[in-house]
């Protein structure tokens, strides 16, 4: 006889962790089913994100900072440290311990909200059932009113560049080298690409960098896009646009990987090569076919704004659904279907998404790019702010980059937010914040940031709209 819920939520990931606990806060008897097993086979809920996604490479990235500040920056700041050493596994084995703790956090939160966890696959049967396969192979049924799907996604594969696990690898083996590959290459220039390229250079690698568009990051803000060029080039990353893969050879421990750049056919030798060109939905077997589930050619689950799918309480989130794959927005669709199926009233602003590069700088935007703004014909003005002008950044040590506001010519309302900097994952926020409020750039303007803080940063682009910038000279518009 099949276990009755009010809601299963398959899978546990940023998305289907949040949505269960706070179906669990609204009083809806809630089950989790997650099929994601750690290195000693035991369950370990939080999805790619928690296990080799977000939060181990914000782990090696922090950690491979520090290294390259002990040996390459520190002793401008008075600090004299003599032949920094490198212990990769005890980096590998801290990098373990945070996911650890994490995932074992889940499960705390799970158990004290009262939320029934599953081991196994998820799929979607008929008549709002739910097949759980564990992993030795039993089936268990689970009876739900309501159903989340939110299953996640895997690293894309292509044809040119086989994976073979030890030479040519996806972002997951990435994270774990057991020695620092004398030469790195890496098939992406989007954010896995470049925030792994990143950790391993820190740490020793020669990283060579080959993206197939001519443009860099085509998703963020021009301008900041060419600045981060600039930056990560100075870095010591060597990327190459316009470089599409041809083919890859595994030769006597090492890649052979063929390229075409512009008419000229090119090779390059490396010891491990990295491919990192996107994710694709986990909707393989994630409901049978009798269910008539509409998935498009992608795999992408067909929702409406509320991710609502074409089946009666049946909701899908995350990675499998339109917009960007990023664990925040799939956090507060789960949220937002928790409270629809408790009856009250909750929207995403699709508008209002940051997205955050965490290399050094740090790379964050929300709305609209200039670029867009040009395509959609919209009258606006532009504040820029140097972080070498900023106070608290000189302090640091860390100046490059800079703020820019866009607001509407003829509201003032502030349109877009772009940054490259230090710390602009957390300064990002604020203009979340702001513009979810409908703020102008005047608001920002007259607002009262602390002294001296990075966020003045904020202030100042805002600010310097109207051409009222203070710390920086400029003629007045």
């Amino acid at each position: 006889m099949a276990d009755k819920f009010d809601v299963v939520v398959i899978g546990a990931g940023p998305a289907g962790y949040v949505a269960a606990i706070r179906c669990a806060q609204l009083g809806l008897k809630t089950a989790c089913v997650d099929k994601w097993l750690n290195d000693d086979n035991k369950p370990s809920l939080g999805g790619t994100c928690l296990n080799v996604g977000c939060i181990p490479s914000k782990v090696l990235l922090e950690s491979s900072e520090l290294y390259e500040l002990a040996n390459n920056g520190i002793a401008e700041h008075g600090v004299d440290i003599k032949s920094a050493k490198l212990n990769l596994p005890a980096m590998m084995q801290r990098k373990q311990k945070v996911v650890s703790e994490l995932t074992q956090g889940i499960a705390g939160l799970f158990k004290s909200n009262g939320v029934s966890s599953y081991e196994g696959h998820g799929m979607l049967m008929a008549q709002n059932n739910v097949e759980v396969t564990a992993h030795d192979g039993k089936k268990q049924a689970l009876e739900a009113t309501h159903i989340i799907l939110a299953s996640g996604s895997h690293s894309m594969e292509i044809p040119s560049a086989p994976l073979d696990g030890e030479h040519i690898v996806d972002s997951t083996a990435a994270l774990s080298f057991d020695s620092v590959p004398k030469k790195l290459g890496v098939i992406g220039g989007g954010v896995i690409g470049l925030e792994l390229g990143s950790v391993w250079r820190r740490l020793g690698a020669e990283v060579v960098l080959l993206e197939a568009q001519d443009s860099f990051l085509t998703m963020a803000d021009e301008q900041i896009a060419k600045e981060g060029l600039k930056l990560f080039t100075k870095q010591g990353l060597d990327i190459r646009l316009g470089a599409r893969v041809v083919s890859c050879e595994v030769k006597k421990g090492q890649v052979d990987v063929e390229y075409q750049h512009k008419d000229e056919t090119c090779h390059e030798k490396v010891d491990k090569l990295i491919v990192a060109v996107g994710r694709r939905p986990n909707t393989d077997e994630l409901a049978s076919p009798d269910t008539e589930l509409i998935l498009d050619e992608w795999g992408v689950v067909h929702v409406d704004e509320q991710c609502c799918t074409n089946l009666p309480n049946v909701y899908a989130i995350g990675d499998i659904v339109r917009g960007p794959m990023l664990a925040h927005k799939g956090s507060e669709e789960g949220i937002m279907v928790a409270e629809k199926i408790a009856g009250h009233h909750a929207e995403v602003n699709y508008d209002l998404i940051p997205s955050v590069i965490y290399t050094t700088p740090e790379i964050a935007w929300t709305g609209k790019t200039e670029q867009t703004l040009k395509t959609e014909g919209i009258d606006y003005n532009t504040g820029i702010f140097p972080f070498a002008a900023s106070g608290r950044a000189r302090a640091l040590g860390d100046t490059s980059g800079m703020v820019k506001v866009l607001a509407d010519a003829k509201t003032d309302r502030v349109l877009g937010v772009h940054m490259i900097g230090p710390h602009c994952s957390e300064l990002v926020a604020q203009a979340v914040i702001a513009m979810e409020f409908g703020t102008s750039s005047e608001d920002l303007a007259v607002t009262m940031f602390a002294h001296p803080t990075l966020s003045e940063a904020v202030h100042e682009a805002a600010l310097d709209v109207r051409g009222n910038a203070i710390h920086i000279a400029r003629k007045r518009k």
